[in-house]
C-alpha cells in the first residue's frame, strides 16, 4: 500500500493539459484520456481539464459523446460535474458571459438526459504584466469563478504579492515549456514560494514539471529532442511545504529544488522527510489545500509512471 502522506502530495494535484506541448493532442484524443484517467486507478491525482477560451466551442463539441453518459438507473445520483479551468485570451468582460453560457448549457437537468454528465468552468486563468490588470479583473469577477493569475518569471513578485493579498486568489507560475529559456532558475522559484507564502498568497504552476525529481529530460517527445534540466514537482510542492510549516529560508529552499537524489525523500503515513527532516501529513494535506494548490501537466500518466518507478506507488 502506498503511505497516507504520498496520496495527500497528490491528491488533486495535476490539471490536465494535454492540448498543449509538448503534447499537443487534438481535442478529441485528449478528453478520451482524460476520461480514461478519471476513471482510472489514480483518479485521485486528477483535478480540471485546461482548455483555452477560443477552444470552448469545440471541447463542447467533442465532449458531447462523453457528457452524454449515464448511471444504468435513475435511481442513482447523478455524478460529479467535469471541472474545467479556462485560460482567458484578451477581453475578460466577454469572455466572463461567455462562460456564464457555456456553464449554464452544460448544468445538470439541460439536456435530454436525467442522469447526464454536466461540465463547470470554476477555475479560469490569465496572464497579468502589471498588478492593475489584477485589480481591474477582481472588479469583473463573479464569485463562482476562481482565478488564477499568470505573473511573468522576471517580475518583482513582492508587489505582485501585495496586490493579490486579501483576495483570497490566487497567483500562478510558469516553470518550464519545450525551450531551455522557459525553465526559471530554482532562485526564482524559491523567491516566488516565498513572496506568495509571505503574503498568505495560494498558488498553482505550469509547464515542465511532469516529473516528480529534478534532472535532465528531453524537452519534447520528439526522437532526438534535446534535454534540459527540468525542474521536479515533488521538489516544489514539498518545498512549499517546508516554507509554509518549517520556516525554510530562501538558501534551504533552492537547496529542495535543486536535489536530484530521489532518495532524499521519503514517504510514510506519518509524512514526508527530506534528508530526514519530518513534514507530517496533515502538514502536508494543509500546504496543498491553502497553499500550493495544483499543477498544469500535458502528460497524466508520466507523473503516476515515475511515482511507482521510485516505489512511491504500486
Amino acid at each position: 500500500m502506498a503511505s497516507t502522506s504520498i496520496h495527500a502530495l497528490l491528491h488533486g494535484l495535476i490539471d490536465y493539459a494535454g492540448l498543449f506541448p509538448p503534447a499537443s493532442l487534438p481535442m478529441n484524443k485528449a478528453l478520451e484520456t482524460f476520461s480514461l484517467h478519471a476513471a482510472g486507478n489514480n483518479q485521485e491525482a486528477l483535478a480540471r481539464f485546461i482548455v483555452p477560451m477560443k477552444r470552448l466551442g469545440e471541447w463542447s463539441t467533442c465532449a458531447k459523446a462523453y457528457l452524454a453518459k449515464q448511471p444504468p438507473s435513475d435511481d442513482q445520483p447523478a455524478p460529479d460535474a467535469l471541472r474545467l479551468s479556462v485560460l482567458i485570451d484578451d477581453n475578460l468582460a466577454v469572455e466572463l458571459d461567455e462562460i456564464e453560457d457555456f456553464n449554464r448549457a452544460h448544468e445538470i437537468g439541460s439536456g435530454k438526459h436525467k442522469h447526464a454528465h454536466s461540465a463547470e468552468i470554476d477555475t479560469i486563468e490569465l496572464k497579468v504584466q502589471t498588478t492593475d490588470i489584477i485589480d481591474e479583473a477582481i472588479e469583473l469577477l463573479p464569485e463562482e469563478l476562481y482565478p488564477f493569475f499568470e505573473i511573468p518569471a522576471d517580475a518583482d513578485f513582492r508587489g505582485f504579492a501585495a496586490a493579490l493579498a486579501g483576495t483570497g486568489f490566487g497567483a500562478k507560475l510558469r516553470t518550464g515549456g519545450v525551450r531551455p529559456e522557459q525553465f526559471p532558475a530554482s532562485e526564482v522559484v524559491a523567491e516566488f514560494i516565498m513572496a506568495m507564502h509571505a503574503a498568505e498568497v495560494p498558488f498553482k504552476a505550469t509547464a515542465g514539471l511532469h516529473h516528480p525529481i529534478r534532472a535532465s529530460y528531453p524537452l519534447t517527445y520528439e526522437v532526438g529532442s534535446a534535454c534540459w534540466t527540468m525542474h521536479g514537482f515533488a521538489n516544489l510542492f514539498l518545498a512549499a511545504g517546508y516554507v509554509r510549516h518549517a520556516r525554510f529560508d530562501a538558501k534551504m529552499t533552492v537547496a529542495m529544488l535543486n536535489e536530484t537524489d530521489p532518495l532524499a525523500f521519503k514517504f510514510s503515513d506519518a509524512g514526508a522527510t527530506y534528508k530526514g527532516r519530518l513534514l507530517t501529513t496533515d502538514q502536508i494535506r494543509d500546504t496543498r489545500e491553502n497553499f500550493a494548490i495544483c499543477f498544469g501537466s500535458c502528460s497524466f500518466d508520466e507523473p503516476l509512471a515515475e511515482c511507482q518507478k521510485l516505489g512511491w506507488l504500486k
